[in-house]
């Protein structure tokens, strides 16, 4: 049996004063310049002792060394920044469709954002180009394409045969566009992992 004395206290945090959640539309509390009419200028930096040189004349001077790029290594004039791929022999033997498909489909969409960060864009405008070339009717299109120009080489062709059979469970793609144009935008996507494999 538990016995309770009248002497002791029961202590609990009670939040009085509940704090308001963040709003990041809220209006910032700006602070007052003691006469608001007046105009502060910002504060100009001491001048450093030592060598002063306008910009003018770092603008004009020749840099030290020569920086030289290979062109194979460039990309739209800026240097490559993706991560080179492990080589290996037969990337067929150790994966199966579906995961070359997995890491194909990811670099595909990294080259449709790399390829479209130029001109500079909102994100929005940015994320509707992106995905409207990495959908699956816009690889099937581009599949077809290849295809029809025979610009595939027969290797390349069997690796779409072999991607084009993977399954995987239902998703909405497959609903919205189809089973075929599904399978044939996968086989793409095995295709581009195992030529950059």
């Amino acid at each position: 049996m538990v016995i309770l004395s009248a002497s002791s206290t029961v202590r609990a945090a009670l939040d009085t004063q509940p704090r308001l959640p963040y709003n990041p539309n809220a209006p910032r509390k700006v602070k007052k310049i003691p006469n608001g009419n007046s105009f502060l200028p910002p504060p100009s930096p001491a001048p450093s002792p030592g060598i002063s040189i306008s910009v003018a004349d770092l603008l004009k001077r020749p840099s030290s060394k020569e920086i030289t790029v290979d062109v194979d290594d460039t990309y739209m004039g800026y240097e490559t920044w993706s991560p080179s791929p492990p080589k290996l022999e037969k990337p067929r033997s150790v994966f199966n469709p579906a995961s070359l498909a997995f890491i194909g489909d990811s670099i595909y969409e990294l080259y449709a954002r790399r390829h479209f960060l130029f001109p500079p864009l909102s994100i929005e405008d940015y994320n509707d180009r992106v995905r409207a070339v990495v959908r699956c009717e816009a690889q099937y299109a581009l599949l077809n394409k290849l295809v029809d120009d025979d610009f595939l080489t027969k290797e390349e062709r069997d690796i779409l045969r072999w991607g084009k059979n993977l399954g995987s469970a239902r998703t909405r793609t497959r609903r919205r566009a189809g089973n075929a144009v599904y399978n044939k935008a996968s086989s793409l996507e095995t295709l581009v992992s195992n030529t950059s494999i």
